[in-house]
């Protein structure tokens, strides 16, 4: 396979940062080619040098044998280069279609021709497998997932020969991340190389040929073979250090018996969600909800926190019961929720780390009206060290933390006033192998202080390896339920597909 794409001595400085510092990589035409590196070490200024968001300050770009500058993401796409975001640029009020072929609609003497779009739309789903997601649906009622197909579906949609997918599969379950690698193999035999980016190590070796490593910048490795190449030495790249890829100690089987509940929810039905589903967490106890996206793991979260109201059961806390479809209700009863979109739901973009962490308990520093700024300061200075945010400065604004230190300043909201239970939906999505190990910490010692956990991920090893009890969901049912270490991932995979506890 020839060289497709050739990057050299990428250099990309912003005021204070310099971002990218020399970056080097090479992709072959039909390959599929792994870029990784911890968050911040300049993979997305990277991406968005090649799909012509940003231009180098130094280096050289070669495209197809030619020397080549993209000056708009516009040129990048004429060029034959397509990029899928992990944070995915989709327009909620438009149909299915009319996202796909946006900017590049399907006109005649001046009027869209959306039959047209939608019969093209639908054929380009239908060659992702997923023929279901009906072309004239407004893409703000689909799920994560469903978004995540339109957006791919979109980079087909133009004559490429290049495809930078970042974190394509952090939103899907284990079937949809299978049907993504038939896709990408289908891609890569016509000759359509593939950058991937992923957090996930284990699904490198799957579907990777090589893999570059970037790391404060630079390039720490360039085309190592995927397959052949150890975890340990991926790791060792990224991080500078060895990390073991390791979970907290969990407390001995039954540690947690007698314990008083900090949650109970009973027989609650979700239409078209969950049915019938009922569950505790004690306290100092981490449950974890495993299952295929689909099957109700996000709903239950969200009718537990009262952002859904079921038809029928009830939610406890600490005997209490929350009110259905009142969050306000669920957080003054001591419930907080770290969403698994955090940039849309959970953070305020534009303000500071230390807003951002005390914006949930603001009445605690509040007098007449006024709020007492020093008291909240020194708050949030507190809780900064003791969630451990890197770098530890409240005043600085959130946008510019990497994603695990993002979710601590989430976790760490929660804590301002005690909280007896935490919701976690999908915690560690987007967060690089060495801060994962932080956040599973985090969530273990609040665990040992008495807090209760109810953890969703699309991870399996993520759930065994972090919860002390597991329930297994399918279709909107508890189909399994035991301690984790009863359990190993072929087993519950078995479960998820197949519907059978065995």
């Amino acid at each position: 396979m020839s060289d497709l794409l050739v990057m050299r001595g990428i250099v990309k400085q912003f005021p204070g940062v310099r971002a990218l510092d020399g970056v080097d990589l090479d992709v072959r035409a039909g390959e599929v080619h792994c870029l990784l590196g911890q968050n911040g070490a300049g993979k997305s200024t990277l991406i968005k040098i090649l799909a012509g968001a940003h231009q180098p300050d130094e280096g050289t770009i070669t495209f197809g044998g030619e020397e080549v500058r993209f000056t708009s993401p516009i040129a990048a796409i004429k060029a034959g280069i397509a990029t899928i975001y992990q944070e995915l640029d989709l327009v909620a009020g438009l149909s299915v279609a009319e996202n796909i072929f946006l900017g590049h609609e399907r006109a005649r003497l001046g009027f869209t021709r959306r039959s047209g779009m939608n019969r093209a739309a639908a054929e380009l789903l239908g060659r992702l497998g997923h023929g279901e997601i009906k072309p004239t649906t407004e893409v703000g009622r689909l799920s994560a997932a469903g978004m995540q197909i339109v957006s791919m579906a979109r980079a087909l949609s133009h004559d490429v020969r290049l495809i930078i997918m970042d974190e394509p599969s952090a939103a899907l379950a284990h079937d949809e991340v299978a049907n993504l690698f038939r896709v990408i193999r289908d891609l890569t035999q016509q000759g359509v190389a593939v950058v991937y980016i992923s957090h996930r190590l284990e699904e490198i070796r799957e579907i990777g040929d090589r893999v570059t490593v970037l790391k404060d910048g630079r390039t720490a490795a360039v085309g190592l073979p995927a397959r052949d190449t150890p975890t340990s030495r991926v790791v060792s790249l990224m991080t500078g250090r060895d990390v073991e890829y390791v979970f907290p100690k969990r407390p001995a089987p039954g540690a947690h018996d007698g314990r008083p509940e900090v949650l109970r929810v009973e027989g609650i039905t979700v239409p078209g969600h969950v049915k019938d589903v009922s569950l505790t967490v004690r306290e100092g106890e981490i449950v974890g909800l495993a299952g295929l996206v689909g099957s109700g793991r996000s709903e239950i979260i969200e009718a537990v926190y009262g952002a859904r109201r079921p038809v029928t059961g009830r939610v406890l806390l600490s005997g209490e019961p929350v009110r259905p479809g009142s969050t306000t209700r669920a957080v003054r009863l001591g419930m907080g929720l770290a969403p698994e979109e955090r940039k849309a739901q959970a953070l305020l973009m534009n303000e500071s780390v230390g807003r951002n962490i005390t914006i949930a308990g603001l009445g605690k520093y509040s007098r007449l009206g006024w709020v007492d700024r020093r008291a909240e300061r020194q708050e949030a200075e507190r809780l900064v060290r003791t969630v451990d945010i890197r770098p530890p400065d409240h005043r600085r604004p959130v946008r510019t933390l990497s994603g695990g230190n993002q979710q601590k300043a989430i976790f760490a909201r929660w804590l301002v006033e005690g909280r007896k239970l935490l919701l976690l939906d999908e915690p560690t999505r987007g967060v690089d192998v060495g801060a994962r190990a932080e956040l599973y910490a985090v969530i273990r010692r609040l665990a040992d202080e008495g807090v209760g956990v109810l953890l969703v991920s699309s991870e399996v090893p993520e759930v065994l390896g972090l919860a002390d009890r597991v329930l297994v969901l399918r279709e909107g049912r508890v189909i399994h339920e035991s301690d984790a270490r009863e359990l190993d991932e072929p087993r519950v995979l078995d479960m998820i597909m197949e519907g059978s506890a065995l």
